[in-house]
């Protein structure tokens, strides 16, 4: 596309966002899963209006803590891979310095009666992660963008059947509505990688392929993180060894009848779990320590939480300070644009393992199937992966899920083996290293 007043451009938008450049709709609502390339079409889309003519655009979300929160990164990032020498980039706004357009950043449920007015000259409203957005905050939002010919760009994910603004606009949209589903396999840009992933998602789980990569909404009662067929086929025996370094969690025991469970994972082997009951701190850093002297771990993530810190400090007194790594379930995630916290980031790391190729193998543990297959899942108002609260577990379980636990630490950061970067510990072995027979181990 030919920009007329501005430096030459040439910028490639899939048909099925050609809409967004063309058409003149009040409501641009487009929705779907992972993969379908939203963001970025409305992103360059934004980009190009507003470099044609003076545009008022504000990028909207339901909370924004601060501006990383927002699309301004994204925004950013085009204009440095397009080489979009007219705009100006700021700390808190963004501005074309030939067409004088202007982009700001803002988090609707922060907005008071007098700050929501300053969006009534808007030309262009951009609603990311519209899932999130709450009937209180669209029945302000929506009068408020009131230019003649202004136009609201909705881009979202549906997480249930009454997301708010689906209810309001798509289920039942009028002649000033335009909808349109968009998912990987619509977007000619979609990276072959996430082909993969969505292939590997529908092979082993339909449900959650359907509305992670499909865009649909959660089942009602759909909200189980990890499901039971999953489980069932990784107690299935397939490994009897692995060249993977070993990871042993530890998730340490705070009170009552909670347990102290090791967890000892080789890469796509989870070879045992070993759980206790009333030890002291002592008692429980003698046995880590001994593990770590006869099976020499790579290593041992453990929880800090509670008792876990004393555990902690009496093996760093030992020397042990370069093989034991302490974690917080509460602290921020790593990614925590996806997770609501480390917990969320750990147990999601189990799922994918047990979803993906080559199989995986766990011990036989009923105690362990019904830990695993219990939590449930829900979003955040960021649209950020939030489990449910362990003290309402325990109430529905009857015990904490610490075996589930152990094994979900040993997913607490990537592993890495001489030098060479591996996917979990299990990065460099090949599927027929996997399950050769020609290699043993000495049981333990």
């Amino acid at each position: 596309m030919e920009l007329k007043n501005t430096p030459a451009l040439r910028i490639e938008i899939a048909e099925v966002f050609k809409p967004l450049l063309n058409d003149t709709y009040r409501i641009k609502f487009y929705y779907g899963g992972r993969g379908g390339g939203k963001s970025y079409a409305f992103a360059d889309s934004l980009l190009l209006k507003a470099r044609q003519k003076k545009l008022f655009i504000a990028c909207l979300r339901e909370i924004q803590d601060s501006i990383k929160d927002s699309v301004y990164k994204l925004l950013c990032d085009r204009i440095s891979a397009w080489g979009l020498n007219d705009y100006k980039i700021f700390e808190n706004k963004i501005e074309n310095k030939l067409t004088g357009s202007r982009f700001i950043f803002r988090g609707l449920r922060d907005q008071d009666i007098n700050n929501i007015k300053s969006l009534e000259g808007v030309d262009i409203a951009w609603i990311e992660e519209a899932q999130t957005i709450t009937k209180k905050s669209w029945d302000i939002l929506s009068p408020t963008i009131r230019k003649d010919g202004s136009e609201i760009w909705i881009s979202m994910n549906r997480e249930n059947e009454n997301d708010p603004l689906w209810v309001a606009l798509a289920n039942n949209p009028d002649e000033r509505t335009l909808v349109r589903k968009v998912n990987y396999y619509d977007n000619p840009f979609c990276p072959d990688e996430l082909k993969i992933q969505a292939q590997t998602c529908k092979n082993s789980n339909p449900d959650d392929y359907a509305h992670i990569w499909l865009g649909e909404p959660l089942r009602q009662g759909n909200y189980k993180l990890i499901a039971g067929y999953m489980v069932r086929e990784a107690f299935e025996p397939k490994i009897s060894d692995s060249s993977s370094p070993l990871i042993i969690g530890l998730d340490i025991a705070r009170f009552g009848d909670d347990k102290t469970s090791f967890c000892f994972r080789s890469g796509r082997w989870c070879r045992r779990l070993i759980s206790y009951q009333k030890l002291d701190n002592v008692e429980v850093a003698n046995l880590a320590h001994n593990f770590i002297n006869e099976l020499h771990p790579k290593r041992i993530f453990m929880d800090i939480g509670g008792q876990g810190a004393g555990v902690y400090d009496i093996l760093k007194d030992r020397g042990f300070g370069e093989i034991i790594r302490g974690v917080y379930f509460g602290e921020k995630a790593r990614q925590d644009n996806r997770y609501f916290n480390r917990r969320a980031e750990m147990w999601d790391a189990v799922r994918e393992w047990l979803s993906s190729k080559p199989p995986v193998q766990l011990p036989y543990d009923e105690e362990l199937f019904e830990d695993l297959c219990a939590i449930n899942k829900r979003y955040d108002r960021k649209g950020r992966l939030q489990l449910e609260d362990k003290d309402e577990l325990k109430k529905r379980l009857g015990r904490s899920p610490d075996k589930a636990d152990a094994l979900a630490l040993t997913f607490a950061d990537p592993v890495y083996d001489n030098r060479e970067a591996r996917i979990y510990g299990n990065g460099n072995l090949t599927y027929n290293d996997l399950f050769s027979d020609n290699q043993r181990s000495n049981e333990w």
